[in-house]
């Protein structure tokens, strides 16, 4: 909720995706969000079948008549390179939804972000969950965007460890000249890693029991986290599940439940093994490099690098399960 007791206007940018559909099914039914948009772009699989996606989720959430657009097919740059091999053919773990009856908005996602944003009475948070293509395309055609955005609170990038590379979390890999162009936005930034986005797993226990309800969007978020099972160093149960994307939601409805630090960040566009990385500068205090070449221009953002995993887990169940 923002300070007067209100929900937070928020519009998610996603590329849905098994992960991406958890953090819709979460952004719907907690009743602090106000979900005013949901713009989609090419990333886990091709556009078109992104707004299938959303479309589908939305209906099975039970959400109301939220608009939805369509928007880049193919990052700034770069050829478009899909996650099928995570989330299956069909970008949605090829669980067998049916096509929506919705259909989606008659503007593209740039005009949509703009109009909602632009018309909403409270300052907005943008949740992109996606390659940031539409957010970098709206900063440099409507700047004038930022004075009603409040936040931008994106799952993206790593500390560590990279997934796409060695270094490189998908997101920003997909288009990281995207991801440099939404470092400049000038407005709060708070990046939701792998670091972090890893962590956040639901036990077997509880995937089991969403599988098993009768209400279509609790039951379709328990299979969708059985097919995310969890990382190896997490532990042995082979049937929970991780929320990924939803994590950044979570973290707009509860900030208190990551741990951030403000840290300089830029993005590797060179070409090579280190396209992509997120580079988060921790150092205590300049090195050789600045001393002797000088500074090089770098955005501070709110970088998560710890999170309170049972804090989030229950968070999140605890918005699904809502009839």
């Amino acid at each position: 909720m923002t300070n007067d007791g209100q929900p937070i206007p928020v519009i998610i940018d996603c590329d849905t995706g098994v992960d991406d559909a958890l953090a819709l099914l979460f952004a719907v039914r907690h009743p602090g969000l106000d979900l005013r948009a949901v713009t989609c772009v090419a990333g886990n699989t091709d556009v078109d079948g992104v707004v299938r996606n959303t479309l589908t989720v939305l209906e099975q959430a039970g959400a109301p008549d939220i608009p939805v657009a369509r928007g880049a097919a193919l990052p700034l740059i770069e050829p478009a390179r899909s996650a099928r091999h995570v989330h299956g053919e069909d970008g949605m773990g090829d669980i067998g939804l049916p096509a929506p009856t919705r259909a989606p908005a008659d503007v593209d996602a740039v005009t949509l972000l703009r109009r909602e944003i632009l018309a909403s009475p409270r300052p907005v948070t943008l949740i992109p969950t996606a390659p940031l293509t539409n957010i970098a395309l709206l900063l440099r055609t409507h700047p004038e965007v930022t004075r009603n955005i409040e936040r931008i609170v994106f799952m993206g990038g790593a500390v560590a460890c990279g997934n796409a590379t060695p270094v490189a979390e998908f997101n920003v890999w997909h288009d990281p000249e995207a991801a440099a162009i939404l470092l400049t936005a000038g407005v709060p930034i708070t990046m939701y890693g792998l670091d972090v986005f890893q962590r956040v797993v639901v036990p077997g226990a509880d995937v089991r029991r969403l599988r098993a309800s009768a209400e279509p969007g609790a039951r379709l978020a328990g299979e969708l986290l059985s097919h995310r099972p969890a990382t190896p160093d997490v532990g042995a149960d082979s049937e929970a599940g991780g929320i990924g994307d939803a994590g950044a939601v979570c973290a707009v409805v509860d900030p208190a439940g990551i741990t951030t630090r403000l840290l300089p960040v830029e993005v590797s566009l060179a070409p090579g093994p280190t396209r992509g990385q997120t580079i988060v500068d921790r150092r205590p205090r300049p090195g050789e490099s600045e001393i002797h070449v000088g500074d090089r221009e770098r955005h501070l953002v709110d970088v998560a690098l710890d999170v309170d995993v049972d804090r989030f887990v229950k968070l999140y169940l605890t918005a699904v399960e809502r009839a």
